[in-house]
């Protein structure tokens, strides 16, 4: 179906910082596709309409089952900010419609999980993850490179001055203070690690060492479903980016390592750095206006089952790695810390 021929992906909290540079993403991806742009604030909402072009403005209300939107149609729904009601969600099964959730911890997923299961009348995307999955593809791509992967350790750094509009940091404060641990997968087991255990140096790009966390989105547990190695955890730094540290604008980094057993049977290690220079926000906003493309089945195949899904299992690593790189992702690889 044309995109023209879709009702309007409707995105709550799309003005805000990430919710807005989402819905430009998504229509530099579809450029005919009708885009509603649901807030609080419904003037800032039709500024951000305005902007993008071939889009409106709802006034959204979280507390009430239809959204405060009775009657309205909309393609799909994509939330970014937190909704303890599930009332998007359930808003998008009684249409049937596809949902996109983007802000909820590893550790809290449960009641949309059991949302989904109970009825099974839409797609539902779990894509909680580190920038909607600008970690999860790389290595998933990376990972080609082995007959068998055993150790996956990922590194992010977040700039203190990058953290992006409230329903972001209200996000990270929410999930870094709920609880004390971390889950991780050690040597085969699943483990809820805190203190000393979850301490860990991260290296920047320019090599300086860094403290860090590690912290729970769902990266962990879909790799580990996708690759079966034996142990993953991913650590966070909140700290001041090499380009900072240059006299630059802030950026977002990610580093990858991986070790395993190669192809002809010896074993390796590798390391992949990935750096966008305007930071977090297009790395997300590219991870779920691709989602959302996906699930409308405007790329890459057609629209998949009602049910629950994740990132990596909709959509190519290696597309996706191509367009991390064609909007502005910097990306090589270099020798493995130690």
């Amino acid at each position: 179906m044309p995109a023209t021929q879709h009702k309007p992906v409707l995105i709550i909290g799309g003005s805000g910082v990430v919710g807005a540079r989402a819905a430009r993403t998504l229509r530099r991806l579809q450029p005919e596709l009708p885009i509603t742009i649901g807030g609080r604030d419904l003037a800032k909402a039709q500024s951000v309409a305005d902007g993008i072009g071939g889009a409106d403005a709802a006034a959204i209300d979280l507390e009430r089952p239809d959204l405060g939107q009775p009657g309205r149609e909309f393609g799909a729904v994509a939330v970014f900010v937190k909704d303890a009601t599930l009332n998007s969600l359930r808003a998008a099964q009684a249409r049937g419609i596809p949902y996109v959730s983007t802000s909820s911890g590893v550790f809290e997923i449960g009641p949309e999980v059991a949302q989904a299961i109970h009825r099974p009348t839409a797609p539902v995307l779990l894509a909680s993850h580190w920038l909607a999955g600008a970690a999860v593809f790389p290595t998933l791509q990376f990972g080609r490179a082995y007959r068998r992967i055993d150790e996956i350790r990922i590194g992010v750094l977040l700039d203190e001055q990058d953290m992006g509009g409230p329903a972001a940091a209200a996000d990270y404060d929410r999930i870094v203070t709920a609880t004390a641990r971390v889950q991780v997968l050690q040597d085969g087991q699943w483990r809820w690690i805190g203190g000393e255990d979850a301490a860990a140096t991260y290296r920047s790009v320019d090599g300086i060492a860094l403290p860090a966390q590690a912290y729970s989105p769902m990266d962990v547990v879909s790799l580990a479903a996708a690759t079966g190695a034996r142990s993953i955890r991913l650590d966070l730094a909140y700290a001041q980016s090499a380009s900072r540290r240059r006299g630059e604008p802030f950026s977002t980094e990610i580093a990858i390592e991986m070790a395993g057993e190669r192809p002809d049977g010896t074993m390796g290690r590798s390391r992949h750095e990935l750096v966008h220079p305007e930071g977090q926000a297009p790395l997300t906003a590219l991870g779920i206006a691709s989602a959302v493309e996906r699930l409308l089945g405007l790329a890459g195949g057609p629209p998949p089952a009602p049910g629950l899904h994740l990132p990596e299992t909709l959509l190519d690593p290696a597309e996706m790695l191509r367009r991390l790189e064609a909007f502005g992702t910097r990306i090589r690889e270099v020798p493995p810390a130690g």
